[in-house]
């Protein structure tokens, strides 16, 4: 095909053709992918808002497309009010680029905006893409990924920061610029967090944003041509033409004010488990990924949430009396979904107004078993590349690839070995089976960003002292990925959860972190049961073990904190365990054999919205011979942890995250309905504040028992409160004689407690002396 200009027609979600229904829109590249023989095939997404019917053509120009493949316009989200006020579609493009081609530009542009204050008619969509090779990926470069809903709308007097999603999948740093046309009076842009902010007063109406977000290197690399040469990047040159430069367009609402401009008022706020803006989650292809979000509005209706998303992505929506609304996001990524990096961006909706928009990035990569075959080359040899079936089955600690016989013809199976010659491979008269523990058979480990890979291959045996070979060379590879650390959050339902490790001195090893029904410690909670409904105090049973292939190693349990979010780091944090002691007294730890434990204690909330709790637990594994190691130390008070530092043979700490356990109501007595909420309010503040100044209990003093550990007064205080609850909500001279009965009973409680601590401080003199 000639070199010239192709146009490429996208039915992109649009009702245009001059009609003023363009809302705006944004692309977004999947990984750009070169052939052995150097042809580069470059596929895109691209969303598209308007208004009314969204399934109009648009005309795109490409000036280096030898071809394309246009896939059906598929809407992803339109308004539910009946208003027909916006609409979102998505349509994948594949275009196969000229060969030698260093870059592509993509253009379309067409007529005409939504009415707007600025006036404008006519719009410009745009992306640039450089195709050179990165040295510090060995890859062509990833564009920065990006989108907005379809309508942003933000009141007067409540204008706060809106942030744009503004992510680089190879961890460039990306540039947020507003274009020539674009000047709205008092709204500025932070070009580094893409952040819009308001300098000034804006009038009511709505504006057009035109903005252009840049990539640029974050270290000096070089960018290799088809031909060889190379050219150097210099780090961070914002002075240099961008690796990729994309537009993103969209229409910003300035409406009346508001009476109000408290979050949660008329405006909705997130409450927990909605992810932050920015976060990343990681999904697999074939596999479900789950997203929630939950949003309040008390003086409002909340009568949906707007989504911008992958087209397949199903939208469930729920409210209450109270508020409240939720949203459940459920998406299934496909082959063609392969690398893609999808942004995701959703609000609450009102008839006044919106929340803020918050924007997530999903990265999606290959199903978790997967096979990769190649062939020898040797000139002495007759090579070929397997056609039939072939299973890998990859578990915690090792994998077996199984391969048809009928598929390998003329092949000496006795031949046959997997990386290390010594481990041969076994076979019955079907299948060719290779089985190989992650630490051995000269299994490899690749470290790829949030993946470790562990690579065998199946392959013929030579003998070296022969000069002429007639078998058939054979090189099959398998693998298996495993994410460094399990993406619990990444639906925010942990189910089952499987933490797979490296190290070189203690080889693959792996943990689970799992919630049990009951003390009996036999029947794991099921994946949908997830969030665990819990009521107040009731236990929660969790269990912690580590496999590994290795003997005389130990598990060992260095902290547990609680979290009202799926973030460990969070400042509200409340410890359970800290550098291997007990410090809520509720809790009972049973180290049941060197690599398992088991936990229980009563279940506890977080002041304010919250109604949620995440329990993140650091471990790592020592020699159970070593006596320098972290495992032998056991707990440290605040003396020890200043003069002790372990330097035994141990692992690196990883954390293992359990939960959302989300609390539910008992039911409420017929004549407590006025009082329960309150005094249950003030149980919760006693049971939390109480266990921040309990004493500390030890983890390496436990036993292999189920005794469970002494029950602090403070956590007694807590439960005598509670049953006098029950007996203050039957009558007002109950309520007096009540009072009484509490003061005496606070006051027998306080004089205890103290009279324990002075004997254990006496013994400790003692024990000094």
């Amino acid at each position: 095909m000639a070199v010239g200009v192709l146009l490429l027609m996208l039915i992109v979600g649009l009702g245009l053709t001059l009609s003023e229904d363009f809302l705006g829109d944004s692309i977004s590249f999947i990984e750009p992918h070169k052939d052995p023989d150097g042809n580069i095939k470059v596929a895109f997404h691209h969303r598209q808002n308007g208004k009314n019917n969204c399934v109009q053509p648009s005309t795109f120009t490409c000036e280096v497309c030898a071809s394309v493949i246009n896939s059906l316009v598929m809407q992803t989200d339109q308004d539910n009010t009946g208003r027909g006020r916006w609409c979102q579609s998505d349509r994948l493009v594949l275009a196969n680029v000229l060969l030698n081609a260093s870059h592509i530009s993509l253009s379309n542009t067409g007529c005409c905006w939504a009415t707007n204050n600025d006036m404008k008619t006519n719009w410009t969509a745009h992306a640039h893409l450089d195709l050179r090779t990165r040295s510090d990926t060995e890859a062509l470069n990833n564009c920065p990924v990006t989108t907005t809903v379809s309508s942003l709308r933000v009141p007067q007097n409540c204008f706060s920061n809106i942030h744009l999603l503004a992510y680089d999948p190879d961890g460039d740093h990306v540039k947020c610029h507003l274009t020539a046309d674009t000047a709205v009076h008092n709204i500025s842009l932070n070009e580094n967090t893409c952040t819009l902010e308001k300098t000034g007063h804006v009038r009511d109406g709505v504006y057009v944003f035109e903005i252009m977000l840049m990539d640029f290197p974050t270290q000096r690399i070089s960018l290799s041509y088809a031909n060889g040469t190379s050219t150097y990047w210099e780090k961070a040159d914002e002075n240099a033409s961008p690796l990729c430069k994309l537009k993103l367009q969209f229409l910003l609402e300035i409406l009346p004010s508001l009476p109000n401009c408290e979050l949660g008022h008329v405006q909705p706020k997130f409450l927990d488990p909605t992810p932050k803006h920015g976060y990343v989650f990681h999904a697999t292809v074939g596999d479900k990924l789950i997203l929630y979000a939950k949003a309040q509005a008390y003086r409002a209706t909340i009568n949906g949430f707007q989504v911008s998303g992958p087209h397949n992505m199903k939208k469930e929506f729920s409210d209450d009396e109270y508020g409240k609304a939720e949203l459940t996001l459920t998406w299934t990524p496909q082959y063609s979904d392969e690398y893609r990096v999808s942004p995701i961006c959703f609000t609450a909706e009102t008839n006044e107004c919106q929340s803020e928009m918050r924007c997530v990035v999903v990265m999606v990569s290959k199903p978790k078993s997967f096979n990769d075959f190649s062939h020898s080359k040797d000139e002495a040899s007759t090579s070929f590349t397997p056609t039939g079936k072939t299973v890998v089955t990859c578990t915690a600690n090792q994998m077996m690839v199984a391969i048809e016989r009928s598929t390998l013809p003329g092949v000496d199976v006795n031949s046959l070995s997997l990386n290390d010659p010594s481990c041969l491979v076994t076979y019955n008269a079907t299948h060719i089976i290779g089985s190989v523990l992650f630490s051995n058979c000269g299994t490899t480990i690749e470290d790829k960003e949030n993946y470790i890979f562990f690579k065998n291959q199946i392959q013929a045996v030579h003998d070296p002292l022969k000069i002429v070979i007639r078998r058939k060379a054979v090189k099959i590879w398998f693998s298996c990925q495993f994410p460094k650390r399990a993406s619990i959050s990444s639906n925010y339902n942990v189910e089952k959860s499987d933490y797979i490790f490296s190290d070189s001195r203690f080889d693959s090893f792996s943990y689970s972190f799992d919630v049990y029904t009951d003390g009996n410690f036999t029947n794991q909670v099921q994946p949908t049961a997830y969030p665990v409904q819990v009521e107040f105090l009731q236990n929660i049973y969790l269990g912690l073990k580590a496999e590994t292939e290795l003997a005389n190693v130990s598990l060992f349990l260095d902290s547990c904190t609680a979290t009202p979010d799926n973030r460990p780091d969070n400042d509200d944090l409340y410890d359970l365990i800290k550098d291997g002691c007990v410090k809520d007294q509720s809790l009972r730890v049973t180290m049941v054999d060197n690599l398992s434990y088991h936990l229980d204690f009563q279940a506890f909330r977080f002041d304010g919205d919250h109604d949620q709790v995440y329990i993140t637990c650091k471990v790592l594994m020592c020699d159970v011979n070593d006596p320098l190691s972290r495992c032998a130390m056991g707990c440290l008070n605040e003396q020890f942890r200043r003069r002790r530092r372990a330097v035994g043979m141990q692992t690196s700490t990883q954390s293992l995250t359990q939960g959302p356990f989300q609390f539910v109501s008992k039911a409420v007595p017929s004549g407590t309905v006025h009082h329960d909420n309150s005094e249950m309010k003030k149980a919760e503040i006693i049971q939390v504040d109480v266990r921040k100044n309990d004493d500390m209990d030890y983890v390496d003093n436990m036993k292999k028992s189920d005794a469970p550990m002494p029950v602090s007064g403070g956590t007694k205080l807590c439960r005598v409160w509670m049953e006098i609850k029950e007996m203050l909500s039957t009558n007002i001279s109950t309520l007096v004689l009540g009072s009484a009965y509490l003061s005496v009973v606070v006051s027998a409680v306080v004089v205890a407690y103290y009279i324990e601590k002075r004997n254990r401080e006496d013994q400790k003199l003692l024990l000094v002396s």
